[in-house]
C-alpha cells in the first residue's frame, strides 16, 4: 500500500513536469487529465490508508527511494534530447498506468477495508480510459 501511495505521488510529479515538454496538443490534453486524476487520487488515498495503518506523509524511506521515478525521468530526458519525447512519454505513461492498475488489483484482492476498496475502484475507473488514450496516442505515432 505504501508502494501505491509513493508511485501515485511520483507519477503526479512526473506528469506535472512533463506538461511543458509535450508538443502534441492531444497528448497535452490527456496528460492534463492524468495530472488532475493523480492529484485527486493522492488526496483521496490518505483516509483509506490511515484506516489500515499507513500514513502517507511518513512512508518508508526504502519505498520512497524505490519509487522515486529516477529511471523514468532519465528515460524521458533522453527522449526529449532526441526529439522523441511525445511518443516516449505516451508509451512510458501507458506502461506506468498498467503497473499501477496491477498493483491496485493486488491490493484490492488482499484487503478487507471497504474504504480502500472504494478508493481503488474509483481510481481504476478514472485511470483506465487514460491508459487507453496513451496507448492509442502511441499507436498513432508509430
Amino acid at each position: 500500500m505504501q508502494t501505491l501511495a509513493a508511485r501515485l505521488t511520483t507519477l503526479h510529479d512526473i506528469s506535472d513536469k512533463a506538461q511543458k515538454s509535450i508538443k502534441s496538443s492531444d497528448l497535452r490534453s490527456i496528460n492534463s487529465s492524468l495530472t488532475i486524476i493523480l492529484t485527486n487520487a493522492n488526496r483521496d488515498i490518505a483516509a483509506p490508508l490511515s484506516k489500515v495503518g499507513v500514513d502517507v506523509t511518513k512512508l518508508d524511506s526504502k519505498v520512497k527511494s524505490a519509487e522515486d521515478g529516477a529511471t523514468l525521468s532519465q528515460t524521458l530526458e533522453n527522449a526529449r534530447l532526441n526529439a522523441v519525447y511525445d511518443r516516449t512519454y505516451a508509451r512510458e505513461m501507458a506502461y506506468q498506468l498498467e503497473t499501477v492498475v496491477a498493483l491496485m488489483q493486488e491490493i484490492y484482492s488482499s484487503t478487507n477495508s471497504k474504504s480502500l476498496k472504494e478508493f481503488l475502484e474509483s481510481t481504476n475507473t478514472n485511470l483506465d480510459p487514460l491508459k487507453t488514450q496513451f496507448n492509442s496516442f502511441n499507436a498513432s505515432t508509430s
